[in-house]
């Protein structure tokens, strides 16, 4: 059977040479993510301005929400098609990639026209003022068409990815990436483009990754392709895509919530500089994130196909490996970007106050990017095995929870007691960041019987019963 030659591994070589070939791949298609960042940040730093890079920094909430909508389609249908493959069902696989397509279109193609509708207002509410306004509406006006083939990448690779093509995923990416880094410097500085000339090279990457991931699901060599039956609308697939993908769909639309919020804060206490500077420090937390992401991404098609085919002992033992590579990297993260803080800031702009500000922030924000990772991880893992609710709690935490109050509480409290209220946001982080672990762990603890509850017997049970859609 088809099916069996494809995927037969994940349930019969060692999960360290799984982990290293589904991870790698994910790995780079993550930094190639974030490339997009930084390149036009840097590009439009030194081409530009500190005022344009502050304007950039006020796209960052919408960016990280068209995201949001990439992640609840691309995660919770690459995680339920690995699940399905587990058992065996190519059928289910088929119609989970057709849907998965249209509501990729739908909420695609709405959350475009919301935002050209609402532009303006969208960008004043994220923290924009009248020297960095026409900065963000320049961008945005040229990026948004492409975000909806971002949205529509980032489906495509997952479910790639998850059907047994780990290395074409990331070629995909990457060839994205390298069109994006070529076409910045020519727009930018060769037809003098300014900040446009970054929202279209963003634009023409994004559409002409989307194209070539569509093409592979069309090629008669692919394991899973598009199906008529596949397109047939099925409700109960568009629900198991949302609840699995909620998590990192919220995960995303919150960051946008309160870095409007914290955009706001740091006007109030540090002016544009501090939007900057933040944004700056947010791409190089943005690099460590994609990173730990990354290995995540290679962990769950691990873990979803071994959880549906009821192998437990390989699923803990991913989880458990997993767990100490993204512990490990956020520890090396924190120790370069915690040693070398005004490096990392020059990289993208020589301006002196600029720097200053982003000094003590990038050491604030990254110092306890080893608990990051442990929850990243853990969010994830819960979203690989089919318990969303678990998954949503834990990736909200850090954020909803914690940094969205503190970010008001602590800043009051330091200026109140004679310091810096810029301090108290940069420390306001980091008091979340523990806090969001400390609640993970919980989290894990109570969820702990994952690891030894299927019996033989229980196998025999889910393999009879096949799938209980």
């Amino acid at each position: 059977m088809e099916v069996i030659d494809k995927t037969r591994e994940l349930e019969t070589k060692s999960i360290g040479h799984l982990l290293w070939i589904y991870a790698l791949p994910s790995v780079i298609s993550q930094i190639i993510a974030s490339i997009y960042n930084i390149v036009d940040r840097i590009f439009i730093g030194h081409g530009v301005g500190a005022l344009a890079i502050a304007g950039l920094a006020i796209t960052m909430p919408i960016m990280n929400i068209i995201h949001a909508l990439g992640s609840l389609i691309g995660v919770g249908s690459s995680a339920r098609m690995s699940i399905v493959l587990g058992r065996k069902d190519v059928n289910w696989a088929e119609k989970i990639l057709g849907n998965s397509m249209i509501f990729t279109i739908i909420l695609g193609a709405l959350f475009v026209s919301c935002g050209y509708l609402f532009m303006d207002r969208i960008l004043t509410s994220f923290g924009a003022t009248a020297e960095t306004l026409s900065y963000a509406r320049e961008y945005m006006l040229i990026v948004l068409p492409g975000m909806f083939f971002t949205t529509m990448t980032f489906n495509l690779t997952g479910l790639i990815r998850a059907s047994g093509y780990p290395l074409k995923s990331m070629f995909i990416m990457v060839g994205g990436a390298i069109v994006n880094i070529i076409l910045d410097p020519i727009f930018i500085f060769g037809m003098h483009l300014g900040i446009a000339g970054a929202a279209w090279a963003t634009t023409i990457s994004m559409t002409l990754t989307a194209i070539v991931a569509v093409i592979h699901f069309l090629q008669p060599s692919s394991f899973i392709r598009f199906k008529a039956h596949g397109w047939i609308p099925k409700g109960y697939i568009f629900r198991n895509i949302t609840l699995i993908g909620m998590s990192p769909f919220l995960m995303n639309v919150c960051a946008s919530f309160v870095v409007a919020l914290l955009n706001k804060q740091l006007l109030r206490y540090g002016g544009d500089f501090a939007v900057g500077a933040y944004g700056i420090v947010n791409t190089f937390a943005s690099l460590l994130v994609m990173l730990i992401l990354g290995i995540c991404q290679g962990m769950q098609p691990i873990a979803g196909y071994n959880y549906g085919a009821g192998h437990v002992d390989r699923l803990k033992h991913v989880y458990l490996l997993t767990l100490k590579i993204c512990v490990a990297i956020g520890l090396v993260g924190s120790i370069i970007t915690c040693t070398f803080p005004a490096a990392m800031m020059r990289i993208f702009t020589t301006d002196t106050e600029l720097i200053r500000i982003g000094i003590p922030a990038m050491r604030f924000l990254t110092v306890m990017f080893s608990l990051i990772g442990f929850t990243i991880v853990n969010s994830n893992f819960f979203q690989s095995i089919d318990k969303p609710w678990i998954a949503i709690v834990t990736s909200l935490s850090r954020q909803l929870i914690f940094l969205l109050p503190f970010a008001y509480i602590v800043p009051a409290i330091f200026t109140r007691s004679g310091l810096d209220g810029l301090t108290g946001i940069w420390v306001a982080c980091t008091i979340s960041d523990v806090m969001g672990a400390v609640l993970a762990a919980i989290l894990l603890y109570t969820q702990r019987e994952i690891f030894t509850d299927v019996t033989p017997h229980e196998r025999k049970v889910r393999k009879e019963a096949g799938p209980q859609e």
